[in-house]
């Protein structure tokens, strides 16, 4: 499910228990609504509600921990793309069609983030092809060959990122943590609907709270898929290893 649907979902049980509890408020008899009943209810929904919170607060810890992964990882990407680069370079002309290899591969992996295409975000850096070039070049002395140790190190280690975070991510969070925080935030509304006077500025003001919990969680979802959501890691530093590619 696309968070804008998780959302929407959350919202029309959100905002659907607050009415339900307005509209039980009416039916109850007075008796149900003692100040006593009052102070248990509040009780009640003071636990729901820190309950809530700290959900809610590790929902947000984990989505900003893997945008910054994300992030990280690109940055970190970006970084041996241009070091790998430098280092065929510097081994000598025999690179010049692995490092011509290694420029459409970056094109591509430019193209894919912003296409947005998750069948091709999977692939990431196709590194695979320069390092079988790598190992079938002779070197000629000892710089070539710990220069050819180098690049096949390098490219081992952007290997090894394009596995350890795989970019169509299909998991995010657990599907049952997200039911039982949307259960609680009801349960939350609906006490407040169960305790408010029915008028228009009540319902106003449980619909915006209601509109603004399901926003965040939107939010945090689309957070914790940082390559296809609308909230995504810049492709800055791939955009500025490219420009440096090439370069003698």
């Amino acid at each position: 499910m696309t968070p804008f649907l998780v959302g929407a979902v959350a919202f029309l049980f959100i905002f659907g228990a607050a009415a339900g509890g307005m509209l039980l408020r009416a039916r109850l008899p007075d008796h149900h609504l003692s100040p006593d009943s009052r102070e248990l209810i509040k009780l009640a929904t003071a636990i729901i509600g820190t309950l809530s919170a700290i959900a809610l607060g590790l929902l947000i810890a984990s989505a900003k921990r893997s945008f910054d992964e994300a992030a990280s990882e690109l940055r970190t990407s970006a970084a041996h793309v241009v070091l790998l680069d430098r280092t065929m370079a510097q081994y000598g002309p025999e690179t010049a069609a692995l490092r011509e290899t290694l420029r459409k591969s970056l094109q591509a992996r430019l193209s894919e983030l912003r296409d947005q295409r998750e069948g091709l975000l999977h692939e990431g850096l196709d590194v695979e092809s320069i390092q079988n070039g790598l190992r079938r070049l002779v070197p000629a002395n000892d710089g070539q060959r710990w220069l050819q140790t180098r690049a096949l190190q390098l490219s081992s280690q952007i290997s090894e990122m394009r596995w350890q975070r795989p970019e169509t991510e299909t998991g995010g969070f657990p599907g049952i943590f997200i039911i039982i925080l949307v259960l609680w935030l009801a349960l939350l509304f609906a006490s407040f609907g169960l305790l408010a006077p029915g008028n228009a500025t009540v319902v106003v003001t449980l619909f915006a709270s209601a509109l603004s919990v399901t926003a965040a969680l939107v939010l945090i979802i689309d957070m914790d898929h940082p390559y296809l959501g609308f909230i995504r890691v810049s492709d800055l530093p791939l955009q500025l290893a490219l420009e440096r590619l090439g370069r003698a």
